[in-house]
């Protein structure tokens, strides 16, 4: 793993990569107040194949800013960010795995920057604001069908939700209050994966996005709520990568 601190438009921005720089770029957007840690137990895996490129949105984890003026705090900005460490890593193109929250600021970033995206995959997708209670009795009902079957979550990792600035945390997940995801969906062309768990609300959301995507695939996790990537992520990783492979 490698660290890089990159100052973009007042923020300074943590960047870990993983993996042969000569493989396929993979750019992760991770779920609501997650940092880059919430990917370390799927890196190992997932570099084997990527040159793996995590970034903690600018507020979030070991990425700070000083102007906490609410216009630092957009998908569209995030989009910047991740764009100027793409264009500073030397990397043209890159596939795209996000998470819940994240998948928000993954379908703003690949509808604006087409050009540099072969491939989305957007787990939890949904157009519209969350239902954050509808989402933690989903994730419970998905843990205990789980349980009854003996499937394991995984642990959270260490320091997956610690924040350099708390403050700047809250100003940064609030960003999904100021796009209307409806109005970009549709700029969505590369081939698209959308994963969401039969329990998560956002499922209703999910067929509408596939729906409207004219190359995109719907598949809905068994036992899984709201965030596959920690409550079930041998399916998340190998529906992932099955996803991958067809492309090839």
């Amino acid at each position: 793993m490698t660290t890089h601190r990159i100052r973009h438009e007042g923020a300074n921005l943590h960047v870990e990569t993983d993996g042969d720089p000569m493989q396929p770029s993979l750019l992760l957007w991770p779920p609501g107040s997650s940092t880059v840690r919430v990917w370390d137990h799927l890196i190992p895996m997932l570099c084997v194949r990527f040159h793996v490129i995590r970034i903690d949105v600018r507020g979030y984890g070991q990425s700070v800013t000083a102007d906490l003026r609410e216009n630092q705090f957009t998908f569209d900005q995030y989009t910047r960010d991740a764009r100027f460490v793409l264009k500073t890593l030397s990397v043209e193109m890159t596939h795209v795995w996000s998470q819940s929250w994240g998948t928000r600021a993954a379908i703003v970033f690949c509808a604006r920057n087409q050009h540099l995206v072969k491939s989305a995959a957007l787990y939890a997708a949904n157009l519209g604001l969350p239902d954050v209670a509808a989402q933690r009795r989903g994730t419970k009902e998905a843990a205990d069908a789980r349980e009854s079957l003996g499937i394991e979550a995984a642990l959270p990792p260490t320091g997956f939700n610690e924040h350099q600035n708390p403050q700047a945390a809250q100003l940064t997940a609030s960003a999904l209050r100021k796009i209307e995801l409806i109005d970009v969906i549709e700029e969505l062309t590369m081939p698209v994966l959308i994963g969401t768990g039969r329990y998560d609300p956002n499922l209703v959301s999910s067929r509408d996005i596939a729906a409207r995507l004219n190359d995109a695939r719907l598949v809905e996790f068994d036992h899984v709520g709201h965030n596959a990537i920690l409550e079930h992520p041998e399916l998340a990783l190998n529906t992932f990568l099955e996803f991958h492979d067809a492309l090839n």
